[in-house]
């Protein structure tokens, strides 16, 4: 093949038509009609002499060739992605775009004040927070998606040699109670208290949970003897839940501020014990890092662990 049999227009067609899962949610995506969409996804066909879709399927369903294809345009247009942001970056952060990742308590509760403090600073640079589990924002960044992120969790093994780990931050796990319990008026319960208590947890795959329940464990607190009123999949849920009287719960010192301040809910401290997780950052070594990214972590993400140091 002397000529590139395809464009970059028609790689991005592919990618909505997967990330859509249909020609037609692709079309709305992009914003052309469904016979446009048909139209290159057949030139794209005819150019390659090779079939993309399998087209006894009702659904986008890719032949062996469409997901080979699929792979490496991804690839293509990451790398497209990131040249762009190069070239933008010459301008100073007076433009340009930065994307952060974070896991679900960090990225609900910390990243957005520390992203609006950076915006104060540099309103021309657009940024995007994505917030989701600590795997799947340790795949965005390592497949480019994704400049930096901040996780409290572990990353997946297979991308232990990808990426790279830096420690940032401690961050407290607080055990709030309401108001209402006995508990409360204590200066601080003992461990064997929380054998006492009905909890209100994460669901067992969070990986906050796992941390709570490894560092309960190293000081001797056996958390499969607790007794677990209710699982719920997310931290509001919890606050509620426990504001509501129906239980206790570890949640992060972060996400707790506002009801702390307006004393609505209640920090039990534990004797002898303290609970807590490392955030940590982590990047991609092999991939371009914009100044919007290095700013970000030089000048804001400091910040935070300054404040830390001097909080509650």
């Amino acid at each position: 093949m002397s000529d590139i049999p395809f464009t970059l227009d028609q790689l991005r067609i592919l990618k909505a038509i997967i990330l859509e899962g249909s020609f037609k949610r692709a079309a709305d995506s992009l914003y052309i009609s469904q016979p446009a969409v048909s139209l290159q996804v057949q030139n794209l066909e005819r150019q390659l002499n090779v079939p993309l879709f399998d087209r006894a399927s009702r659904k986008a369903k890719l032949t062996e060739g469409g997901s080979l294809l699929v792979k490496y345009g991804n690839r293509i247009l990451a790398l497209c992605e990131e040249t762009c942001r190069a070239l933008e970056d010459l301008q100073n952060l007076q433009g340009g775009k930065l994307i952060i990742g974070a896991s679900e308590t960090t990225g609900t509760y910390l990243m957005p004040r520390l992203i609006g403090l950076f915006r104060q600073r540099y309103p021309q640079v657009a940024v995007q927070l994505q917030v989701h589990s600590t795997r799947r924002i340790a795949w965005s960044v390592a497949n480019g998606q994704v400049d930096l992120a901040v996780i409290g969790g572990e990353i997946p093994h297979e991308l232990q040699d990808t990426l790279h780990v830096t420690s940032y931050a401690e961050d407290e796990l607080a055990l709030i109670l309401p108001k209402s319990h006995p508990f409360s008026q204590l200066k601080d319960i003992k461990k064997e208290d929380l054998y006492r208590l009905r909890f209100i947890a994460l669901d067992t795959q969070s990986t906050i949970r796992k941390v709570i329940e490894n560092i309960l464990s190293q000081h001797d607190i056996d958390s499969s003897r607790f007794t677990i009123e209710m699982e719920l999949n997310s931290i509001e849920a919890i606050k509620n839940a426990v504001q509501s009287g129906l239980g206790a719960s570890f949640v992060s010192v972060s996400a707790i501020a506002k009801e702390l301040e307006l004393g609505i809910l209640h920090w039990a401290k534990i004797e002898n014990v303290t609970v807590k997780r490392m955030l940590s950052i982590i990047i991609n070594p092999n991939r371009y890092k914009s100044k919007a990214a290095t700013t970000f972590s030089q000048e804001i993400l400091t910040l935070f662990v300054n404040s830390s140091k001097n909080s509650y």
